[in-house]
């Protein structure tokens, strides 16, 4: 009967008890005392009604309706730097892990190199350096500014587009720049979670398929990739989160996100506190609803396996 009602118990979930109160009395406490401190030491003024939210969106005279300002301008640029950031990060790192665990020396050694380089090596460190060489000699060859001219005088809905899935025509040089640096950055994460991925699937896979003829490649192709596919999808939908996380880091180089939004505002206006916390639930939302849906995503895809 007990074991029966222990089974219970865990099926059902965990339970809120004692110690559950105790930690979010003492979590509560910590917040108010915090407020305290701002309120009585910086004698700071809080004042939540107008500043944030006209940050997020304002009323155009011009337009006669309301549009998106620097904060919500800010978010947008995040999320389409994250999900752009993201696919190409993807394809360099599945070339970086299948280097990582390939046969040939070459392959191995640069695959190695890159990881590690990027792994051991400061964020911000790596976002300087990379960006300052990116826009002074990539960017100038990918020729976007006279694209961008071009497109101006031949092909408006281009320049629409442009506007609407990746950035401001006028800022799409900086954009490119950060997309660059965000991309080459993650992957080397990526390709980690690749290599462990492949690395996982049992070596019998490998020996049975060589067993009936087929070469590396067709192994790779044809037995191994999608049975690693089923073990990195999680992580991978892990770590588009970190992009969007990460993405903060390009506000150091003048990429209009939501961080650098968010400190320009705060310099500014002043409202250095109701500017962080907004941004900071911002991303909190977003990462939030991303990982639950994932993880409801996850649940229906071992469902129908």
């Amino acid at each position: 009967g007990g074991l029966t009602m222990a089974r219970r118990g865990t099926a059902s979930g965990p339970r809120f008890t004692w110690l559950d109160a105790v930690l979010l009395a003492l979590i509560a406490g910590a917040i108010a005392w915090v407020l305290y401190r701002v309120n009585t030491e910086l004698n700071y003024k809080w004042d939540w009604g107008q500043i944030v939210p006209n940050y997020f969106f304002r009323y155009d005279p011009q337009k006669q309706r309301w549009v998106t300002n620097l904060l919500a301008d800010g978010l947008l640029m995040t999320i389409r730097l994250a999900l752009w950031a993201s696919l190409a990060a993807a394809v360099i790192g599945v070339f970086l892990g299948l280097c990582r665990i390939s046969t040939a020396l070459f392959f191995r050694a640069v695959g190695l190199v890159y990881v590690e380089i990027i792994r051991n090596v400061p964020a911000i460190i790596f976002v300087f350096a990379f960006f300052f060489f990116i826009s002074g000699q990539i960017v100038p060859l990918l020729g976007v500014e006279a694209f961008i001219r071009n497109a101006r005088v031949n092909s408006p809905n281009l320049i629409w587009a442009i506007d609407v899935f990746l950035s401001k025509p006028e800022l799409l040089t900086n954009f490119v720049a950060g997309l660059i640096v965000l991309s080459v950055f993650e992957a080397a994460w990526v390709a980690e979670i690749v290599r462990a991925g492949v690395e996982s699937i049992p070596k019998g896979q490998w020996e049975a398929a060589r067993s009936l003829g087929l070469g590396r490649w067709s192994v790779m192709r044809d037995v191994i990739l999608p049975q690693a596919l089923h073990k990195v999808l999680p992580p991978l939908a892990g770590q588009f989160i970190n992009v969007i996380k990460d993405s903060s880091l390009v506000a150091l180089i003048s990429i209009q996100e939501l961080t650098f939004a968010a400190f320009e505002i705060s310099v500014s206006t002043g409202r250095v506190f109701e500017v962080w916390i907004s941004c900071a639930v911002v991303y909190f939302a977003l990462c939030f609803a991303l990982s639950t849906a994932f993880r409801r995503l996850e649940r229906l895809r071992t469902r129908t396996l």
